[in-house]
């Protein structure tokens, strides 16, 4: 057999290539998923399963209705897949009263949903409205609002709506007051620097030279730069909010014993996690998916809203 030629060149066979022109037999090489299609699951997979949430929490409850003060005996503590004494189906199993966990699990979700939206709205325009108003003037409003939100930045953000709550009360509204005060800063620090980088660039400059006043600029130069940059915010923050909302729920602190959140499902079933794991831990799995599903999305928005990491 001579040197450099193939075994079976020598013996007459033919070498058949494969279509990506490697010899037939060799190594395959490792199947690799595209970079595009990859980040194309990273969107819209995360947004699948929020869509879900969104179609559970608004047309769930009307689905399957949940009474917070009906109580059956007979039906205390059933594991998911039972039959209650009604002939119903216990989807996730009930509770330590006999109640359905399915209806407080989609009820949990509308109130999460709608204290997480209501806070994002309240934060977003008070912080946006603040942090543009620094960054245009300046000067001392600059650094007297600036200074409020480090100090406020200072202090832990759960522990600082602990105290709020325990001052406002248990109620959807206080819920939503105190987790707009621990949030505004972010959004604040976010329009104020896109305020500055955006005040001084050349179409700015260009449109106060034609005569443009400060709110023409504001609304036409400025708060188009500033909205991306704020809606990624949102999505990233939203998670932490309904975080935070369960947390205090947990607590007591938060939405009241009568309206079903994901905090106090889970409160109302860590004294029987030995017995009935499922009243704490299926509440718990759907706060973790769902936050894990808006931190991705909110991690992909902001990758393809940064320039030097879309063209990586």
């Amino acid at each position: 057999m001579s040197d450099g030629v193939p075994g079976s060149a020598v013996l007459g066979t033919p070498v058949v290539p494969t279509g990506d022109g490697r010899p037939d037999g060799a190594d395959a090489p490792p199947v690799v998923v595209p970079r595009r299609r990859r980040r194309r699951l990273r969107l819209w997979i995360p947004l699948g399963v929020i869509a879900a949430y969104l179609v559970a929490g608004v047309i769930g409850p009307l689905i399957a209705r949940y009474d917070p003060i009906a109580t059956s005996v007979a039906d205390r503590l059933l594991p998911p897949g039972s039959r209650m004494s009604d002939g119903g189906l216990a989807l996730l199993g009930t509770d330590q009263v006999g109640r359905d966990l399915l209806p407080q699990i989609m009820q949990g979700a509308r109130i999460s949903l709608l204290v997480g939206a209501a806070t994002l709205l309240l934060a977003g325009t008070v912080g946006a409205a603040l942090g543009i108003l620094c960054g245009y003037l300046g000067g001392a409003v600059d650094a007297t609002v600036m200074r409020l939100a480090d100090i406020q930045l200072a202090f832990p953000s759960i522990l600082l709506a602990v105290f709020v709550a325990g001052v406002l009360g248990s109620s959807v509204t206080n819920v939503v007051l105190t987790l707009s005060i621990t949030t505004w800063p972010i959004f604040a620090r976010v329009a104020r620097a896109q305020t500055l980088a955006t005040r001084s660039r050349d179409f700015a400059n260009a449109a106060r030279t034609l005569g443009a006043g400060p709110w023409h600029v504001v609304r036409h130069c400025v708060l188009p730069a500033v909205a991306g940059p704020l809606l990624v915010i949102a999505t990233v923050q939203l998670g932490f909010v309904i975080v935070a909302e369960a947390s205090l729920s947990f607590l007591s602190l938060g939405i009241p014993a009568g309206t079903p959140s994901w905090g106090t499902t889970i409160a109302n079933g860590r004294d029987y996690l030995a017995s009935a794991w499922w009243i704490a831990t299926l509440p718990g799995l759907a706060l973790a998916v769902f936050v894990v599903c808006v931190g991705v999305l909110g991690d992909e928005l902001r990758d393809r809203s940064d320039p030097n990491l879309s063209t990586r």
